[in-house]
């Protein structure tokens, strides 16, 4: 799996409670060894006023949005990250561009804190 795809996985809670199975975004790197990936969350549900400075959101007017995959608006959440084994990932919905995954890489920037 390459970063840039947009996977359909089992996404945990943030409280570890549980899972549900959602859209996310392979974020590691393609030289990544072993069975893991990182994946940055995906959702449908979000308010146009209380986005993160770290949230990038694909519109169905996005010049990515036809290649993402995905069924209707959506917000990637770099802020929401989980490390999970690929074996329990369920498909490939799609992918970003290269444009789009350096916006993403500005964010994660953000999200930690570097220059």
């Amino acid at each position: 799996m390459k970063r840039g795809t947009i996977i359909l996985t089992p996404f945990p809670f943030t409280d570890l409670s549980g899972h549900k199975g959602r859209p996310a975004l392979i974020i590691s790197s393609d030289s990544r060894q072993g069975s893991v990936v990182i994946i940055a969350f995906l959702s449908s549900v979000y308010n146009q006023k209380n986005l993160f400075p770290t949230d990038i959101v694909l519109t169905t007017d996005h010049s990515d949005f036809s290649s993402s995959g995905l069924k209707t608006d959506s917000v990637l959440k770099i802020d929401k990250l989980a490390t999970i084994d690929k074996k329990i990932i369920i498909g490939e919905l799609g992918a970003l561009t290269k444009k789009t995954m350096e916006a993403v890489i500005q964010k994660l920037k953000i999200v930690f804190d570097m220059k």
